[in-house]
């Protein structure tokens, strides 16, 4: 479509998507522990989006959060090795991942990211493209079936099937059974919402490194996740396999000594990959969505800008590189609701930050939902605004202080892309259907290990007008 016959940018009012009242420390401890849901959120008080540095209210082993973005940088590059991921998030997720990339520290990190590294150039966007675009197409598919009969859904499971399905075809060759995915997503969530870390009481009232029994219903459902991690690498270990992919890369990879993943390893970190490269998406594009589907003029701009660039033929890889509003919509949704709420460290031994005293055995809270809502670095920070994200005004967006896939060493090998994911996704689908959320009054944000609505939200969806 040419520029001349570009479609007008409707107005749209800035607004406040849902998020918890800030509360004092003592009245949030309270409120927290009477909920007892195990919602992170119900713990930050108000002076959490005040101070560059400061005592999270509360706890036995002292809980610290760390907002200023050069003192963030340093705690998580931990040029030191003083700042190893929390023993809270460890011991919750071995279960699950074991002692993978994700958790892992000092030299059994770097061994493991020196082998995977090579795998991890196979999710170029690039390459990984055509999986994104089947996995649209089959959610057009299921989506006019749903427009069809007028059923209601579930947007979270919706979301989380989509991501898993382009993810296991990115690192599996194969796409996600329903039943799988639906078990998947049934298992993660009862993992998410009851794994000890989330136990608010523990959090406040245990010592630094005391090892906390996980409930058997949340090892059943890591047994479940790894069988069916198992069963789709097994595939791969059959005589005769023969596949190109990121399975086979990392089944491939050797350390410096020439040894390779033992199974279990291998399962711990395809784990880390097929989890983290669906569920933070999931959560992303959840959030998105239900956004989108409560403001019709941000989809009115959105469909303005697919329209005059792509016009009414396939969306192509290049294309997601001309859709800048689209970009910053997902890139405000991140700001808001970032996937990872929590980025918990320890410290083993007691040190300082910038002169500030920090105990042996605290925890050292970096948290991007509060930095990306903190006072000193965003105006209206709870104002969801994409045209924040602008080339004009990129000034207002403090340096460090937008970390959606983490910073330094450790910062997220999928950023890419997610981003290219979720821009091809939402200009998709938005362009074909109309979403409408059920009570959306009545959503709210819960952090646990993911941020996440607290119930499911319902939608249905009808063809675009």
């Amino acid at each position: 479509m040419s520029a001349s016959l570009a479609l007008p940018i409707l107005p749209w009012a800035p607004f406040e998507p849902p998020h918890p009242r800030s509360l004092p420390a003592v009245v949030a401890l309270i409120r927290a522990l009477m909920e007892g849901d195990g919602n992170l959120l119900g713990l930050l008080p108000a002076e959490a989006y005040r101070m560059p540095i400061g005592p999270l209210g509360w706890s036995r082993r002292s809980t610290i959060i760390v907002n200023r973005p050069d003192l963030v940088r340093h705690v998580l590059a931990d040029p030191e090795g003083i700042f190893p991921k929390s023993d809270l998030m460890v011991n919750a997720l071995d279960p699950l991942i074991g002692d993978s990339i994700f958790v892992s520290s000092g030299d059994t990190w770097r061994r493991q990211r020196a082998m995977i590294d090579p795998a991890l150039t196979m999710m170029r966007v690039n390459r990984a493209f055509p999986a994104m675009e089947a996995g649209a197409e089959e959610a057009e598919a299921s989506l006019s079936r749903l427009a069809a009969n007028g059923e209601p859904f579930s947007l979270d499971l919706m979301m989380s099937h989509l991501t898993a399905d382009i993810i296991c075809r990115t690192v599996f060759s194969t796409s996600l059974q329903t039943q799988v995915a639906h078990e998947v997503f049934d298992a993660f969530t009862d993992f998410e919402r009851s794994v000890a870390q989330v136990e608010i009481r523990r959090l406040i009232m245990d010592r630094a490194w005391t090892r906390i029994p996980q409930k058997k219903h949340v090892l059943d459902a890591c047994t479940l996740i790894r069988s069916h991690l198992g069963a789709l690498l097994d595939t791969h270990l059959a005589e005769g396999a023969d596949f190109d992919d990121i399975c086979k890369a990392v089944m491939e990879a050797r350390d410096a000594e020439d040894r390779a993943f033992t199974r279990k390893e291998l399962i711990d970190q395809l784990g880390v990959l097929f989890l983290a490269g669906h569920e933070t998406s999931a959560s992303a594009l959840t959030w998105v969505f239900f956004i989108l589907a409560t403001q019709p003029a941000l989809v009115a701009r959105l469909r303005a800008e697919v329209a005059e660039v792509c016009g009414d033929g396939p969306i192509t890889f290049e294309h997601t590189r001309k859709l800048p509003f689209v970009r910053n919509v997902f890139r405000e949704t991140l700001r808001l609701y970032p996937p990872i709420t929590f980025l918990p460290r320890v410290a083993n031994e007691a040190t300082s930050l910038d002169g500030y005293p920090i105990r042996k055995g605290a925890l050292v809270m970096v948290a991007p939902w509060v930095l990306h809502r903190h006072q000193a670095y965003w105006k209206r920070p709870h104002i969801f605004d994409p045209d924040r994200f602008d080339a004009a005004r990129e000034g207002e967006v403090a340096a460090g202080a937008y970390i959606p896939f983490g910073i330094g060493p450790r910062v997220c090998a999928g950023a890419a892309f997610a981003q290219v994911e979720a821009v091809l996704l939402v200009a998709r689908l938005f362009r074909r259907f109309d979403f409408h959320v059920a009570q959306p009054e009545k959503v709210r944000p819960a952090a646990r290990l993911t941020t996440r609505p607290v119930a499911q939200v319902m939608a249905r969806v009808a063809a675009a007008r």
